[in-house]
């Protein structure tokens, strides 16, 4: 089945959302839409749900569906993730069922390209939607695979995620713009450098809260702004707070700075897979940068 375009504006901003939850597990409907509502009104343009941010790889399929329902209510662009792990063909038509309208695909194999093309082939006759590869820190793609992946007549976009390797990003952006396929940054900590590199829009778990932080940096060189440099200043600042070692714990993170503004209740804020190494004393120090930047991007 030929995947439908990638319905997104090139320039776009994608969420990469959290998933309210409390210590014993318990999800609310009226949390999760209200959290989801308030990053669309301060400038995302779309919902990623289920996604690393998320933590869509360790939840059961039902309750990914859950999130891609609720979200497909609130927004036209709604990406969901396809994981190393799933069962490609179930997983991708049960997101395409729930109203996803692109498909976030982890590397399962990241230095075998032909295997993992044949894992985009199941995800797009499966779902026949378009399919963003993602090339994450945690598993990414040998060069070689990257440029087949690319090369997959699904693949519509291509989110770098890769942290701090700023010369992997730069040649997995050059390799997307030569297959011309868009670039959607994952680089909360290189975001700027990213847009200047070739990305056009950007897919961050950074954007899950204190979003308009994010959406000016984007809208800055975008439009060529003058104050690039001070909106960048201001995103580094909470990157720097919130994307450090350990550096999964932005989940947690983030998730404290949606609960300090009002998007979810403190209730909710919580990361099930937190990694051990994440202390409950960094909340003071994450959210006093955040307040800072409120309605600011000076910083």
């Amino acid at each position: 089945m030929p995947s439908t375009p990638l319905a997104m504006p090139a320039d776009a901003l994608v969420a990469a959302a959290l998933t309210p939850i409390t210590t014993s597990g318990d999800r609310d409907e009226r949390v999760t839409a209200g959290y989801l509502e308030s990053l669309l009104a301060d400038g995302a343009r779309g919902l990623a749900v289920a996604v690393h941010t998320g933590r869509g790889a360790g939840m059961p399929m039902d309750a990914r569906a859950g999130l891609i329902r609720r979200a497909a209510t609130l927004s036209p662009i709604v990406v969901t993730g396809i994981w190393a792990g799933d069962d490609v063909e179930r997983a991708a038509g049960a997101a395409a069922a729930a109203g996803a309208t692109a498909l976030l695909m982890e590397a399962a194999h990241p230095h075998d390209a032909a295997r993992e093309v044949e894992r985009l082939d199941v995800a797009s006759a499966a779902s026949g939607l378009p399919l963003i590869a993602f090339d994450l820190y945690a598993r990414p793609y040998g060069r070689h695979v990257r440029q087949a992946v690319l090369a997959h007549a699904g693949v519509h976009a291509y989110k770098p995620a890769l942290l701090h390797d700023a010369i992997a990003c730069q040649e997995g952006i050059d390799d997307a713009v030569a297959a011309a396929v868009i670039v959607l940054t994952g680089e909360d900590r290189m975001f700027v450098p990213s847009l200047l590199w070739g990305a056009t829009g950007a897919l961050v778990g950074i954007a899950a809260a204190a979003t308009p932080v994010t959406a000016r940096a984007l809208a800055a060189v975008s439009a060529g702004a003058d104050d690039v440099a001070a909106a960048s200043r201001a995103l580094d600042a909470l990157a720097r707070v919130t994307f450090r070692p350990p550096f999964d714990g932005y989940v947690q993170r983030m998730a404290w700075v949606a609960a300090d503004e009002g998007r979810i209740p403190w209730a909710y804020a919580i990361d099930p897979a937190r990694p051990s190494g994440l202390r409950d004393g960094e909340r003071d120090h994450v959210l006093a940068v955040a307040r800072a930047l409120r309605g600011r991007v000076d910083i």
